[in-house]
């Protein structure tokens, strides 16, 4: 291990460097921007080091087009003799920039006196990347005699779901021979995340009937039924969510019940376009639509999440003789959480350790990421998330990564592939449930 951690240490620039020029490449999602120029990147950078590189765009899936294809690399660098397969996945998109920067999103600023880089992407995730890249980099000029095969893929679209990423990829058998998947989202450099919570989108659609705005009474509004809706779910939906609970680790503490957001409304007439000046015309609404967004614990049941609303819309119903409503399924996902005696999350604990000289903490996310498609489509439960930064970072203005905590990382990431390729014969683990 010694001699991998001075090549970690003796990397510490080129790691800033490389950081830099990933998070200078704007991959913004939506609309899916410069997905092949990071791809080509990371290719130009790793090929010429022996690891096999493949481009592939995800033909077909979700917000796949000519205009943004949707792109991934995967690449492949071979040990000295047979092994286990160990896989570091990271999504290369980034959420828009928004409001309140005082810094260049995308100049990715290294700050020396609080040894920072600051741009969007840096803690979520390209600084993980970045650490990853550099760690796989290091183990195998320190260990040029491990055993079996290591990964590195760069995918598209888990800001959106990863149904043009990680998904695309599961579905066409890529992690078939993958033994292990460390993923490196910022969930601090101490913290092993086992999984996430599950979640639930749906529009709620009422329905009501047009009529002439001076004359309501002719008409029904689906407004007006939308708010008894909103009326309903705070008297009665809301305080049912705040009575579960769940054993999982989720950080923060609030996410240890059931939660449900509005994610939006939408009733009447749409919205002016900027520059119209003109008024509205006199209508009753005869739509209104919100999004809501459930997540739910491993605890439930998503058949029952669903009996929730569809009951308390009835209980509008009843109050209501002329209520008509629809429900809509957009995106549901079941909870993951892989088991703390898994070979990953041991050999990554038992790094900490050496790295950090602490005990691992083991915590759930309150959202989902690409594990779920690993775990649900690819059918391999050895996997994790791990990587540096700090959560509450992430979408955030004047986003940041700290770079020690990007190198201690890395050093951790190559205490697992140590334990995991054969190198470290005293702390090596068997193959895991897959």
């Amino acid at each position: 291990m010694t001699e991998f951690l001075t090549q970690i240490d003796s990397r510490r620039n080129a790691l800033i460097q490389l950081t830099q020029d990933l998070v200078r490449i704007p991959t913004l999602n939506p609309p899916g921007r410069h997905y092949r120029d990071i791809c080509a990147f990371i290719e130009a950078r790793l090929a010429p080091q022996g690891w096999r590189c493949e481009l592939i765009r995800a033909h077909g899936a979700p917000g796949d087009s000519e205009a943004y294809p949707r792109w991934n690399l995967v690449a492949r660098l071979e040990g000295a003799r047979p092994g286990q397969t160990v896989h570091f996945n990271s999504h290369h998109d980034v959420v828009e920039v928004g409001h309140g920067w005082t810094r260049d999103p995308f100049g990715c600023e290294h700050d020396t006196a609080e040894d920072r880089i600051y741009g969007r992407g840096t803690c979520d995730m390209k600084g993980g990347l970045a650490a990853s890249i550099i760690a796989a980099e290091a183990f195998a000029a320190a260990h040029p005699e491990f055993a079996g095969g290591i990964e590195i893929s760069a995918t598209a679209d888990e800001e959106s779901g990863g149904y043009g990423g990680v998904a695309y990829l599961a579905e066409q058998g890529r992690f078939a021979h993958v033994d292990a998947v460390l993923i490196p989202e910022p969930l601090h450099k101490d913290r092993i995340c086992l999984g996430h919570r599950g979640v639930w989108w749906a529009e709620i659609e009422t329905q009501g009937r047009i009529a002439h705005g001076s004359m309501p009474f002719l008409g029904d509004s689906a407004i007006r039924h939308m708010g008894a809706v909103l009326e309903e779910m705070e008297r009665t939906l809301w305080p049912l969510l705040s009575t579960k609970h769940t054993a999982m680790p989720v950080i923060p503490e609030g996410a240890r019940t059931s939660t449900l957001n509005i994610n939006s409304i939408h009733g009447g007439e749409a919205e002016r376009q900027a520059g119209d000046t003109g008024l509205p015309a006199p209508n009753v609404a005869d739509r209104c639509r919100i999004v809501i967004d459930r997540r739910f614990l491993i605890e439930e049941d998503l058949a029952e999440v669903k009996r929730e609303v569809t009951a308390m819309l009835e209980r509008v119903r009843a109050e209501r003789p002329s209520f008509r409503s629809e429900v809509r399924d957009l995106f549901e996902v079941i909870p993951s959480m892989t088991e703390k005696s898994a070979p990953v999350v041991q050999a990554t604990a038992a790094a900490i350790a050496e790295v950090l000289g602490v005990e691992a903490a083991y915590v759930v996310s309150p959202g989902t990421y690409d594990q779920k498609h690993i775990d649900r489509i690819g059918k391999l439960k050895n996997c994790i998330a791990y990587g540096p930064g700090v959560l509450d970072l992430a979408h955030q203005p004047d986003e940041w990564i700290g770079v020690q905590d990007m190198v201690d990382s890395a050093k951790v990431m190559g205490g697992v592939l140590g334990r995991l390729l054969g190198v470290d014969e005293r702390a090596r683990l068997m193959s895991g449930p897959r």
